[in-house]
C-alpha cells in the first residue's frame, strides 16, 4: 500500500488486475478487516457519479479478486465484501506498529531506538502511496498516508536532533523546506540544527524567509512555536543549545550492616550501584546471589562493595560478614582461617568449631541455613581461594573484589569496574579539595584529573595532597602531574601510593607475563592489537595471547575488544618505569620498539598496495623483515585495518623518529596516507608529518626532509592553507632535485600544480604538471602519471582547451581503469566530472561525480565525498535546479571538504546562491555574511565576489 499496490503469496507476486481492480482491494485492506457494502465501494471507486454497471463491476472485481487470494481472505458479508488476514502481512499496518513502538520507546527515553523505529517505518514507503489507483478514495486516502510520511519525517529529524545529530539534518531539512515552502513545522527543525550548528544567523533568517512567505501567500504571522523558537535563539538559550538529556538512573535505595565505613565523599558510579544492588535483591527469592568486581588496583572495587553493601542492609536484616582476603598481597588469607572468623561472628563458640576446610564449611553453611546474610569478601586470589566462603543457601549474598576475573566461579555475576568518567572524577576531586578553590582553577582540576588517568585511589591521593597544602593552587598540583616521569612518584601520601598497589600485582607475574608486560607498555598507542604485540614481544600469536590473557587476568591489562588490549595510563608508566629498572639488555626496548613499527610499516604498505595497485611508492620503501606484517585478501579488509590502527600507526610514526627509525616512520606516514585524505585523523597526521619533517631537518637528512615536505604540503593544501603548502612543496622539489629520489621529483611538483589549480594559477599550474607527468613516467609510475594528468586536464580547462581537457582527463581515466583501482579511479572520475561540466556537458558530468562519490563514500574518505558533493551542487546550480543544489551543498558543509575553510566558504557562498533562487533571500544572505567572513580571515580574493553579492542584495558587508 506504501507505494504500488501489490500482493504476494509467500515470494511469488500475485497479479493484482486493472486499476479499478487494485482500487476495489486497496478500499477493501484500507478498513482493516471491517466490511465495506456495495454503495460504499462504488462511492471510493466513482464518487457520486458512477457508471450504470457499477454493481457488476464491483463484484466481477472482487470475483477475480477471491481467485488470485488465498481461500478464505476475500468474504462476502451483509451485500458487501471484507478482507480478513493477518495485519502484519500489510506494509501500512506493520509502519503504524512501528511508529506506535517508537512513540513508546520515546516516552521511556530511548531516543534511539525511538529513531530507529521511525526509521524502520518509514523505510516501507515504495514512492507515493497507492501509485496509480483510481477513485476519489484512493486520492483522499493517498493524500493522508503523505501527510502522515511527512510527520513521521519530521519525527525522526527531531528524534535525530535529541540525538545531536544536528549537523547532519540540515541538509535534509534544508531540501524539504524547499519542497514544503509553507510547512512551519521543518522549518521550526531547520531553525534548531542551524542554531546547534553554530549557524545562528542562518537559523535567524529561516524566521525572517518564513514570516515574509506566509504573509506573501497566505496572510498570516508564523506559528507560536516558531516565533518563540526565535526569540530563544536570539537571546541564545543554553538549554536550546543542547539535545535533550537521557534521564539519569535512579540508585536502589540499600543498606549494608557489619562493614567497614562506607567514605562519606563516595562519588558516582550510578550505573554499577544500580547493577549490583538489582543483583543483591534477587537473593530475596530462592537463589544465593553472588557478584565478582574485577578491575585494576586503584579503581575503586574495595570503595563501590562497601557502598553498595551498605545500602543493601535492609535486605540482609541477619548480618553482614566481611574479610580481607589479601589476595594481592605475597600471603594470601587462607580460607579455613576466614571461616572461624565467620562462625565466631555467628555466635559459634571456638569449641564447636572444627579443624579442617571442608568441616568448617560446611558448618558455616548450616549456620546460615534459614538466615538472610551478606557476605563481602575484599581482595581475592582466585575463585578456589573464595568457594568454601560463599553461604550457599536461599536468601544470602556475596560480593567479591578482586584484581582478576573469576570466569571460574559457577554463578557468579561477573563486573568489570573501569575508572571513572572525567565528570565523576572532578565530583570526587572537588569534595576533597573544596569546591571554592576548583570553581577557581576548573581547567588546572580537569589537568589533574586527567593526570591522575581517573583511577579513584590517584584522585584520592592527589586531592589529599592538595588538601593538606594551603598554600598550593591547584595549578602547582597540575604542574607537578604533568611530568611523566615523575607523576607516579608525585602519587602517594602517607599509606597510600599509586605505585605501591601497582608492584603488589606486578611482583606475581611469572617472568614471561613480566616481560610482556614491561615492552608493551613501551607503546605509545591507545592500545595494541594482538598480532602487533605478537610482533613487538616477537612471540607467536597464540603464545603472546596467553601472556596477554594472563595479564588480563591479574587487571595489568584491560581487553578493550577481541583481540585488541590497553594500559590504563598510570599502568603504563609504571610499566615503562619497569622496563627501565628490569629489562635488560636495554637494548630489547629499542628492538621491540623497531618490531612494532616493521609490523606496522609492512601492513601499511600492503594496504597502500591493495588500494593502489601500480603506484610505485611500495617499491621506494625502507625495507622491512620478510615476515613482519599481515596480509590481506581485498581492500575492504585493508582499509578496515588502516582506519581500526589509525591512532597506534601515528603515535607509532611520533614515537620513532630516532634517525636510526627516522626513514621507516616517514614510510608508515606515507603509506597511510587515506588517514589524512578521511579527514577523521587530519590533526594528528599533521602533527605527525610535521614532527617528522622537523626530525629530518635536525637529522640532516635531506631524503627524509624532502619526502616530509611533500606529505605537510598535501596536509596544508587538504586544509585550504595554500600559502604554507606551496612553500613546503617548492623546497620539497629543491630537496629533490639533489637527492634524485623519484617519488619527491613526481609528487612535489604534482602537488604545487594542485595548489596552482585552487589559487588560480593556471599558466604555473600547467609547468609543474607537465614536470610532474614527466617525472612519473620516468619512474615507470603509471598511477602518478594518471592523477597527474587529471590536474592537468583542470588546468587546461580553466584555460579554455576544454576538448583538450576532456580528452587528458579521460586518458586518466584509462590508466587507473587498466591498473584495477578503485579509490584513485573516483579522484580520476572527479576530475572528469569538473571538467565535463566547464565543458556544459552537465549530464555527463553528474554521472561521473556521482560515480566518484559512491566511490569515495565507500572507501570512507568523508572530505573527498563532501567535496564532491559540492561539485555536483555546482552542476545543479547551473542547471537551473536550487533545490537540488542546496541539499549537496549543505552536505558538503556537514561532512567537510577538501580545501578547508576556504573550500567551506565556497559551498556557503553556493547554498546562498540557490536560497537565493528559492526565494529565501534573509538566510541566502546569512549564508554570504558567513562565507565573506571566511574569506577574509583567509586573504582569499573570492571575498570580492560575495561583496558584490551582498550589495546586490542591500546588504553591504
Amino acid at each position: 500500500m506504501l507505494g504500488p499496490v501489490r500482493a504476494w503469496r509467500g515470494g511469488e507476486p500475485l497479479p493484482s488486475g486493472s486499476p479499478q481492480q487494485r482500487a476495489l482491494l486497496a478500499a477493501l485492506l484500507l478498513r482493516d478487516g471491517r466490511t465495506a457494502t456495495a454503495a460504499e465501494l462504488i462511492d471510493a471507486l466513482w464518487g457520486p457519479e458512477p457508471p450504470s454497471q457499477a454493481l457488476a463491476a464491483v463484484r466481477t472485481y472482487a470475483s477475480r479478486l477471491r481467485k488470485v487470494l488465498p481461500a478464505g481472505v476475500l468474504v462476502s458479508e451483509s451485500g458487501g465484501y471484507a478482507l480478513r488476514g493477518r495485519a502484519d502481512a500489510l506494509d501500512l499496518n506493520v509502519a503504524q506498529e512501528l511508529a506506535a513502538e517508537a512513540e513508546k520507546a520515546r516516552a521511556a527515553g530511548d531516543r534511539a531506538q525511538a529513531r530507529a523505529l521511525v526509521t524502520k517505518a518509514l523505510g516501507l514507503w515504495d514512492g507515493e502511496p497507492l501509485a496509480s489507483v483510481p477513485g476519489p478514495y484512493a486520492q483522499t486516502q493517498r493524500a493522508r498516508l503523505e501527510e502522515w510520511r511527512l510527520q513521521l519525517t519530521e519525527t525522526r529529524l527531531d528524534l535525530a536532533l535529541e540525538c545531536g545529530q544536528h549537523a547532519e539534518t540540515v541538509s535534509e531539512l534544508t531540501a524539504l523546506t524547499a519542497a514544503h515552502p509553507l510547512r512551519e513545522r521543518l522549518r521550526e527543525l531547520l531553525m534548531l540544527a542551524l542554531y546547534r550548528s553554530g549557524r545562528q544567523a542562518e537559523a535567524l533568517a529561516v524566521y525572517a524567509d518564513t514570516r515574509r512567505l506566509l504573509a506573501d501567500e497566505l496572510g498570516v504571522d508564523p506559528c507560536p512555536e516558531l516565533s518563540r523558537l526565535q526569540e530563544r535563539i536570539l537571546r541564545a538559550d543554553d538549554e536550546l543549545a543542547r539535545p535533550v538529556a537521557e534521564p539519569s538512573p535512579v540508585a536502589p535505595v540499600a543498606r549494608p550492616a557489619q562493614l567497614p565505613a562506607t567514605v562519606p565523599d563516595f562519588t558516582g558510579r550510578a550505573a554499577f550501584v544500580r547493577e549490583l544492588g538489582e543483583l543483591l535483591a534477587t537473593a530475596e527469592g530462592s537463589v544465593m546471589a553472588v557478584s565478582a568486581l574485577a578491575g585494576i588496583g586503584g579503581v575503586g572495587k574495595t570503595t563501590l562493595a562497601v557502598h553498595v553493601a551498605h545500602r543493601a542492609r535492609p535486605r540482609f536484616p541477619d548480618g553482614q560478614l566481611y574479610a580481607d582476603l589479601m589476595g594481592a598481597g605475597p600471603r594470601a588469607a587462607e580460607p579455613e582461617t576466614v571461616l572461624g572468623s565467620f562462625l565466631r561472628a555467628l555466635g559459634t563458640p571456638d569449641e564447636r568449631i572444627p579443624e579442617t576446610l571442608e568441616e568448617r564449611a560446611a558448618l558455616y553453611r548450616s549456620t546460615l541455613a534459614g538466615r538472610r546474610v551478606l557476605v563481602l569478601l575484599d581482595n581475592a586470589r582466585d575463585a578456589a581461594q573464595v568457594r568454601p566462603l560463599l553461604p550457599g543457601t536461599e536468601g544470602c549474598a556475596a560480593l567479591v573484589t578482586s584484581r582478576i576475573r573469576m570466569v571460574d566461579l559457577a554463578g557468579a555475576h561477573l563486573v568489570d569496574l573501569d575508572v571513572m568518567s572525567p565528570e565523576e572524577a572532578l565530583q570526587l576531586f572537588t569534595r576533597i579539595v573544596g569546591e571554592e578553590r576548583v570553581r577557581a582553577e576548573r581547567e588546572a582540576a580537569l589537568d589533574v584529573v586527567a593526570a591522575c588517568g581517573f583511577l579513584p585511589l590517584a584522585i584520592r591521593i592527589a586531592a589529599s595532597r592538595l588538601a593538606a597544602r594551603r598554600t598550593w593552587t591547584v595549578s602547582v598540583l597540575a604542574a607537578k602531574l604533568a611530568d611523566e616521569r615523575r607523576r607516579l612518584d608525585e602519587l602517594q601520601a602517607g599509606d597510600l601510593a599509586v605505585k605501591a598497589t601497582f608492584e603488589l600485582g606486578y611482583g606475581q607475574l611469572e617472568p614471561a607475563q613480566a616481560r610482556a608486560f614491561r615492552l608493551l607498555g613501551l607503546a605509545d598507542g591507545p592500545d595494541v592489537s594482538l598480532a602487533a604485540a605478537a610482533a613487538a614481544l616477537d612471540l607467536p600469536e597464540q603464545e603472546a595471547e596467553d601472556l596477554l590473557e594472563a595479564l588480563v587476568d591479574t587487571s595489568l591489562l584491560e581487553s578493550a575488544a577481541p583481540g585488541r588490549y590497553r594500559f590504563h595510563d598510570l599502568v603504563r608508566l609504571y610499566a615503562r618505569a619497569c622496563a627501565e629498572r628490569d629489562e635488560h639488555p636495554p637494548a630489547e626496548r629499542e628492538a621491540a620498539m623497531s618490531r612494532l613499527l616493521d609490523f606496522y610499516l609492512a601492513t601499511a604498505a600492503r594496504v597502500y598496495a591493495v588500494e593502489r595497485p601500480g603506484d610505485r611508492l611500495v617499491d621506494h620503501l625502507e625495507p622491512t623483515s620478510p615476515t613482519a606484517g599481515l596480509v590481506f585478501d581485498d581492500r575492504h579488509t585493508a582499509q578496515d585495518w588502516l582506519h581500526r590502527e589509525a591512532d597506534c600507526v601515528l603515535a607509532c610514526v611520533q614515537q620513532s623518529l630516532a634517525p636510526s627509525t627516522l626513514r621507516r616512520a616517514l614510510d608508515l606516514l606515507l603509506c597511510s596516507k587515506d588517514l589524512r585524505e578521511s579527514g577523521a585523523n587530519a590533526l594528528r597526521y599533521e602533527a605527525a608529518a610535521t614532527a617528522v619533517r622537523d626530525a629530518a631537518a635536525d637529522a640532516d637528512d635531506t631524503h627524509a626532509e624532502a619526502r616530509a615536505r611533500v606529505t605537510l604540503a598535501q596536509v596544508h593544501s587538504t586544509a585550504g592553507r595554500f600559502d604554507q603548502a606551496r612553500e613546503e612543496a617548492s623546497r620539497a622539489v629543491g630537496l629533490g632535485s639533489a637527492t634524485g629520489d623519484p617519488w619527491t621529483c613526481g609528487n612535489a611538483p604534482n602537488e604545487l600544480g594542485i595548489i596552482a589549480i585552487c589559487t588560480n594559477d593556471h599558466t604555473a599550474g600547467r609547468t609543474h604538471l607537465l614536470r610532474a607527468v614527466e617525472a612519473f613516467r620516468e619512474d615507470a609510475n603509471r598511477a602518478g602519471e594518471a592523477s597527474a594528468l587529471c590536474n592537468l586536464s583542470r588546468v587546461m580547462a580553466s584555460m579554455g582547451h576544454i576538448d583538450d581537457a576532456v580528452a587528458v582527463a579521460r586518458q586518466g581515466v584509462a590508466i587507473y581503469d587498466d591498473l584495477g583501482l578503485t579509490l584513485r579511479l573516483a579522484n580520476a572520475r572527479y576530475a572528469l566530472g569538473i571538467v565535463l561540466a566547464q565543458a556544459e556537458r552537465r549530464s555527463d558530468a553528474l554521472d561521473e561525480l556521482s560515480q566518484a562519490l559512491g566511490i569515495f563514500r565507500e572507501s570512507r574518505q568523508r572530505l573527498w565525498e563532501g567535496t564532491t558533493h559540492y561539485r555536483i551542487a555546482q552542476v545543479h546550480l547551473a542547471s537551473a535546479r536550487p533545490g537540488n543544489a542546496a541539499r549537496h551543498a549543505e552536505q558538503a558543509l556537514a561532512l567537510g571538504c577538501i580545501g578547508g575553510d576556504w573550500m567551506q566558504a565556497n559551498a556557503l557562498t553556493l547554498v546562498g546562491r540557490a536560497l537565493e533562487q528559492l526565494g529565501q533571500g534573509d538566510r541566502a544572505r546569512a549564508c554570504w555574511r558567513q562565507a565573506l567572513s571566511i574569506y577574509e580571515k583567509c586573504g582569499s580574493p573570492e571575498a570580492a565576489e560575495v561583496r558584490r553579492l551582498l550589495a546586490r542584495t542591500r546588504d553591504v558587508a
